[in-house]
């Protein structure tokens, strides 16, 4: 087959989709994207702070493990909210990825350079910022320590390291596989988004077959491979290359979506609207690169391989190993064991009292966003003061959380819910099931600099 350029996906223009969203219904949210937006969504209390709370003198030595999207936040609003603290910030990595930007990263939509960014223009002035990994929590003596050998006391600690991509549990499977043998990843870095930008963009050049994975268990941004699925079919049909092409979606169990609304549109658009199958209960159990074939392990049909042209495969995901293996995480046998037990209200642990958790760490019943990560770290401060100035905790996390869920270059859906999974729209003229103009705006151009807002405690 003859190869040719594939063209850049063109991005529509403002006058475009007035119909989904009147000029004056655009400009109020514009104007309220700067405040009102963070992270891959809005919500109750998403408005930037004009007249911060009065600082508390204290002494208390509190350790930040994490410099991601929590970590970052909850270091910005204590430097402001507390006066004389020591506040230590304990990681290694310099580089700060705007994570949501990945997956229009890793289909070719958008350049990696959306996506980079750096810790230091973040980090608060006065927080000590310690340039290691932390490998041992020692709660019972108040203690971390670090690969390095470095021990940190704390009156009070905040776990915010993210997660763990787990390849090591996909026989065959590799990070250094993503960008060839057809293999594709836009999880966790820039550089993967970039490489199965190649992946991605060789498949849609001449069709073919392509496989779409969600992996089991919780994993961040529970809408990126369903995202991935669609932004290829869309590139499939701008390239003239859809009717040589099929797509093939593998949940692991009988769902699309943790939100049931959307759980039900899924189940219809897919196959419906987009021509793309869906096999449920399918579990990766390896791959061969070399063939291009993967191993499923499917409740019907128990062990068999696919062949693909295109294979997009997250892994399971986890805590990090020194969260996971500590005393600070939830037992065997508990539905998030594995990952930080907090109380999901008020997100302190809920068998040490001066540890409190934000952001994908957490073992919580809601999606790992940043949008989650956004509403958590207002809660998690407002409880640690509220702790050093010995008051019952004052304020609860709801489980907001949302997916701006893109279905091609121009349009998305926003869907925010709660722990109830009950939809919480921010905005009454975005119907969270349409597909729609308004909502791309959002991702393209309103999200990043209010997620910016949130790495600088800005966001509350």
């Amino acid at each position: 087959m003859t190869q040719r350029n594939t063209p850049s996906p063109r991005e529509p223009d403002l006058g475009q989709g007035i119909e989904h969203c009147s000029r004056r219904e655009f400009l109020k949210l514009a104007g309220l994207g700067s405040g009102a937006l963070a992270a891959g969504g809005a919500g109750t209390g998403a408005l930037l702070h004009s007249e911060p709370a009065r600082a508390i003198a204290t002494n208390a030595r509190i350790v930040i493990v994490g410099a991601g999207a929590a970590g970052l936040g909850c270091a910005n609003r204590l430097s402001d909210r507390l006066e004389g603290a020591e506040i230590t910030v304990v990681d290694r990595r310099e580089p700060h990825y705007y994570q949501p930007a990945l997956p229009l990263v890793g289909t070719g939509v958008w350049s990696p350079s959306k996506a980079k960014d750096r810790n230091a223009r973040y980090m608060p002035s006065d927080v000590r910022w310690v340039k290691s990994m932390v490998a041992e929590y020692d709660p019972d003596n108040n203690r971390v320590v670090t690969d390095e050998g470095e021990t940190l006391d704390y009156d009070y600690l905040i776990v915010a390291t993210g997660l763990e991509l787990r390849f090591d549990q996909i026989e065959g499977m590799s990070p250094e596989l993503i960008g060839s043998h057809g293999i594709a990843c836009v999880y966790d870095t820039p550089e993967h988004g970039e490489r199965s930008a190649r992946a991605v963009q060789a498949f849609t050049r001449e069709g073919g077959k392509g496989l779409f994975i969600r992996p089991p268990g919780d994993i961040k941004c529970a809408g990126a491979p369903l995202k991935v699925a669609m932004i290829t079919e869309y590139l499939l049909r701008q390239n003239g290359t859809r009717e040589q092409s099929e797509l093939h979606y593998y949940p692991p169990d009988s769902s699309m979506f943790t939100q049931p609304d959307l759980d039900t549109f899924l189940k219809a658009y897919f196959p419906e609207q987009r021509g793309i199958d869906i096999h449920y209960h399918h579990r990766v159990k390896g791959v061969d690169a070399e063939a291009q074939r993967v191993t499923f392990e499917s409740d019907e049909h128990g062990e068999y391989t696919e062949s693909y042209d295109l294979l997009h495969i997250p892994p399971p995901m986890s805590a990090p190993q020194p969260v996971r293996e500590s005393a600070l995480a939830w037992a065997e046998g508990e539905t998030d064991a594995g990952w930080l037990e907090v109380d999901p209200y008020s997100l302190r642990h809920r068998r040490y009292p001066n540890v409190f958790g934000a952001g994908d760490v957490c073992g919580v019943p809601i999606s790992k966003t940043s949008a989650s990560a956004k509403s958590m770290i207002p809660v998690v401060v407002d409880n640690l003061v509220d702790a050093i100035a010995e008051r019952e905790p004052s304020a609860a996390y709801s489980g907001y959380t949302s997916c701006p869920l893109i279905t091609e270059v121009g349009e998305a859906m926003l869907v925010e819910f709660n722990y109830e999974l009950e939809m919480v729209p921010s905005f009454p003229f975005i119907d969270p099931l349409k597909p729609q103009w308004a909502a791309w705006v959002m991702e393209r151009w309103l999200l990043h600099p209010t997620y910016n807002a949130m790495l600088r405690g800005r966001i509350s």
